[in-house]
């Protein structure tokens, strides 16, 4: 019951989330961010590159380890067309966020997350959560909690070749149950927010 209660909270505030369950072929929700440095962002500015969208915290033990990983595979990609979009998801103030990514050798924009882009994309519970967008701008893959850095490298490869159009997220899907992905190790678990 207060279960059902928080969604229906977040349904009169933001309208009914949007990709639940099998989200691959689905148009990824357009979205307007500020960056830590206060610039504008659309994820439609993307289109016709390769998208990763990477939700993660400060505070996230995971979304620590994958970092280094993304700071290669936008130096690697970059020039193929991959733009990755690390998504803060936190609480905590642009500058100290700032700082956390300085330290981390960030080398792609950071964008201050909110709640309605959390709903847009299926109400993100578990940090990190990753989305690869392919150049038409349709999910190619979603992977929640850590994985092996050669999953992430292959499905940046598949995001990078990919250029099939949208479909529409059927009602079933809509309204199913949201799950964690499953992670090649099952020893490792995602931090939640």
């Amino acid at each position: 019951m207060l279960a059902g209660g928080k969604y229906m909270e977040r349904v009169r505030k933001h309208g009914p989330m949007q990709l639940v369950g099998n989200v691959q072929g689905v148009q990824a929700p357009d979205f307007h961010l500020l960056t830590l440095d206060g610039t504008a962002v659309k994820l439609s500015d993307y289109r016709g590159k390769a998208v990763l969208l990477n939700f993660w915290a400060t505070w996230c033990a995971p979304c620590k380890v994958e970092m280094p990983w993304f700071v290669e595979l936008q130096k690697q990609y970059g020039k193929d067309g991959l733009v990755i979009l690390g998504v803060a998801m936190d609480d905590s103030k642009p500058a100290e966020i700032a700082r956390f990514a300085s330290e981390m050798g960030v080398n792609y924009p950071v964008l201050l997350g909110t709640d309605q882009l959390s709903d847009d994309y299926g109400n993100v519970q578990y940090l990190p959560t990753t989305f690869y967008i392919g150049r038409s701008g349709t999910i190619v893959d979603k992977m929640t909690g850590l994985l092996d850095r050669k999953d992430i490298e292959e499905a940046v490869k598949k995001a990078l070749n990919t250029t099939s159009k949208a479909t529409t997220i059927p009602q079933s899907q809509a309204n199913a149950e949201i799950k964690p992905a499953s992670t090649k190790n099952p020893n490792t678990k995602a931090a939640t927010r």
